[in-house]
């Protein structure tokens, strides 16, 4: 098998076009991304126009790639072909991928296998965390369109709670294209949540908590009324990080003593926040449970875990 060691990975995420490839012994030989262009002022995309990118971004990435690797080694391609692992999930940005995917595949004469996007989030932290042996672990993914809270075990993803509505990232990139940022804001809002050391006095309620799920409208509705009241806007994005913070060790609490799993795993891009892993871990420093974060970099959108996954499911065929 040394011939065909490598794994090429490809998500095609509402704003990422990422391909990945990794070996046989689970290291990552190479992590690409191109970040779909959205307009400055504008929200997002719509999928059609972030389905072109990814046609356009695909063919470019991968000539780039060819040109530095052997090819020849190619052993499997994996592509996300949907959001989540259940039925009717579909997004149509999640074709060009798996379109690609089957074409190269067909074209190497290697398997090819479809993985969801939100297994890549997870597999992508999980393997190389202390969680890579367990098979049982709660997890939090926390992306520009998602905010799931799940419980994993056994292979299986059961849908604990999370938001009804909006998702953090989606709130996060909505003040910041108020304030004038770029989308996605993330970053940026979160350089502004770190830096801000003054001490002050809430400026927005707490998040609700029904069970183990939460509405998020409420909450920019609120950040939009203080923006145009005049409020300081490096308070509020402090104020803002520091709810969204306490929300998810609320939420993390009620959901080990319903389950009794004191393991959770954060995942997707508003993992990568270092407002939120810095708060989350002091609050969880002395209580007896295990918060994994992982790589920042392996948190937001890419297509190493979907490598992760048809390296796995190539190497386990081939026994």
């Amino acid at each position: 098998m040394r011939n065909k060691d490598f794994v090429l990975g490809l998500d095609t995420s509402n704003y990422t076009t990422s391909l990945a490839i990794t070996d046989i012994n689970g290291s990552i030989v190479t992590d690409r991304r191109k970040l779909l262009t959205v307009r400055q002022g504008e929200r997002g995309l719509r999928q059609s126009h972030a389905l072109f990118q990814h046609m356009e971004n695909i063919p470019e990435m991968l000539l780039e790639l060819f040109g530095q690797i052997d090819k020849d080694r190619i052993g499997a391609i994996a592509a996300s072909s949907r959001p989540r692992p259940v039925e009717g999930s579909y997004m149509p940005v999640f074709k060009a991928g798996v379109n690609y995917g089957k074409v190269m595949a067909a074209g190497l004469g290697v398997p090819f296998f479809e993985f969801s996007h939100q297994e890549g989030h997870l597999e992508a932290v999980r393997r190389h965390s202390s969680l890579s042996e367990e098979r049982e672990y709660l997890a939090f993914h926390l992306s520009g369109g998602t905010c799931g809270l799940l419980h994993v075990k056994n292979g299986s993803i059961e849908i604990l709670g999370g938001a009804r509505d909006l998702s953090f990232g989606q709130v996060i990139d909505r003040v910041g294209v108020s304030l004038g940022m770029e989308f996605p804001a993330g970053m940026e809002m979160d350089r502004i949540a770190v830096n801000r050391k003054d001490k002050q006095s809430p400026i927005l309620k707490k998040i609700p908590i029904d069970g183990l799920e939460i509405n998020l409208s409420g909450i920019e509705t609120q950040c939009q009324r203080e923006l145009q009241k005049g409020v300081d806007a490096e308070a509020l994005v402090h104020d803002l990080f520091m709810n969204i913070a306490g929300c998810l060790c609320r939420l993390t609490e009620k959901a080990v003593a319903g389950t009794g799993c004191d393991r959770v795993l954060f995942t997707g891009g508003v993992a990568a926040s270092r407002f939120i892993r810095a708060e989350v871990g002091q609050f969880f420093s002395e209580k007896p449970v295990r918060i994994i974060f992982g790589d920042p970099a392996l948190s937001s959108d890419n297509a190493v875990g979907i490598s992760f996954l048809g390296g796995k499911a190539l190497w386990q065929s081939n026994r």
